[in-house]
């Protein structure tokens, strides 16, 4: 257990941080199965209105260092891949 005032107060702000990055890979994890789901669908229409959402999800994701930015960009190229052959 931390003994010291800086320590105590590091602690709690490390749980806090967690607890968001928690809530943020959750929302990109979300948003990617979306997208999945609708490439699975191959209704081409409702992926490419939805591409620009996923990509502002993922670059937020990707800005506060949650996944790395390579990861990222990787995803999106993938995705937009798949979207382009339905």
């Amino acid at each position: 257990m931390a003994n010291t005032k800086s320590a105590i107060k590091t602690t709690r702000r490390i749980s806090r941080e967690t607890k968001t990055n928690k809530i943020r890979k959750t929302r990109f994890r979300n948003a990617l199965k979306k997208m999945k789901n609708i490439i699975e669908k191959k209704d081409k229409k409702q992926a490419l209105d939805y591409l620009p959402e996923l990509n502002s999800e993922i670059m937020k994701i990707a800005k506060t260092g949650i996944i790395k930015k390579r990861n990222a960009s990787r995803n999106l190229s993938r995705l937009t891949k798949k979207i382009n052959a339905i």
